[in-house]
């Protein structure tokens, strides 16, 4: 455990859980662009993923990518949000650590496109 968290114990450990999970995707919100978008791409593709998804399987599959690039934008901010809270002298290690989590979005967009294409081109 933590130093100065308390983590409680059965239902209270979950409630407070949750209230830190929903602080984070505000922070992420008000202070990551990037999330932002991701966020009105994600709003703005799911009605399409249920629509064009023709089994439970392809839905599943079409909206989990989004929520995949969602879940790696919330890793790099917060990788980024520890490297600068760090230092702010470039360092290679800062680099490197930015630069992963800038691939590890990447690639979850990647896979998006590819789930997407898949589904959608397999169809025509």
């Amino acid at each position: 455990m933590a130093e100065g968290k308390p983590s409680g114990q059965g239902i209270m450990r979950v409630v407070r859980a949750f209230g830190w999970s929903l602080a984070g995707l505000r922070a992420a919100f008000a202070g990551e662009a990037a999330f932002r978008q991701e966020v009105a791409v994600a709003l703005l593709l799911t009605p399409l993923a249920l629509w064009l998804g023709q089994t439970g399987v392809e839905r599943a599959l079409l909206l989990s990518s989004l929520l995949l690039v969602l879940l790696a934008e919330l890793l790099n901010s917060a990788i980024e949000a520890v490297v600068d809270r760090v230092g702010s002298e470039h360092h290679p290690l800062s680099g490197r650590a930015k630069d992963i989590g800038s691939g590890a979005v990447f690639i979850s967009l990647v896979n998006a496109a590819v789930v997407w294409g898949f589904i959608f081109f397999g169809r025509c």
